[in-house]
């Protein structure tokens, strides 16, 4: 399961205040266990139906941990954040979602059909 997907999961069934630590096993040549960190990132504004709303906007930071976890960066391993769009309320619901399907590809952007974001 991608990252943003287990994100988005947490997520709607619990909106925090602060950082939130997660484990997660990686499906790599060699599984590893990596640290997510969920952390607040502000809210933005959009319009679905004709009425606007606002997401929580929350960053998914992976941290590889141990000798990994400093080299990553050294050499270009580090991968990328990836930010997560929340609809809080009493029904909280994914919005959206940017960062890499997998490491070293491109960033995509994976929302909702009706959302409209100001420009």
């Amino acid at each position: 399961m991608k990252r943003s997907a287990v994100a988005a999961i947490l997520l709607t069934g619990l909106l925090v205040p602060g950082a939130l630590p997660v484990s997660m096993l990686v499906a790599t040549p060699k599984p590893r266990l990596v640290k997510l960190v969920i952390t607040p990132a502000g809210e933005d504004s959009f319009s679905a139906g004709g009425a606007s709303h606002k997401a929580g906007r929350f960053n998914v930071k992976v941290e590889l941990g141990g000798l990994v976890g400093l080299i990553a960066p050294l050499i270009g391993k580090q991968p990328h954040d990836t930010s997560v769009w929340i609809l809080g309320g009493h029904a909280p619901g994914f919005v959206g979602s940017e960062g890499p399907m997998y490491q070293g590809g491109p960033l995509w952007r994976i929302e909702l059909a009706s959302p409209l974001w100001p420009r």
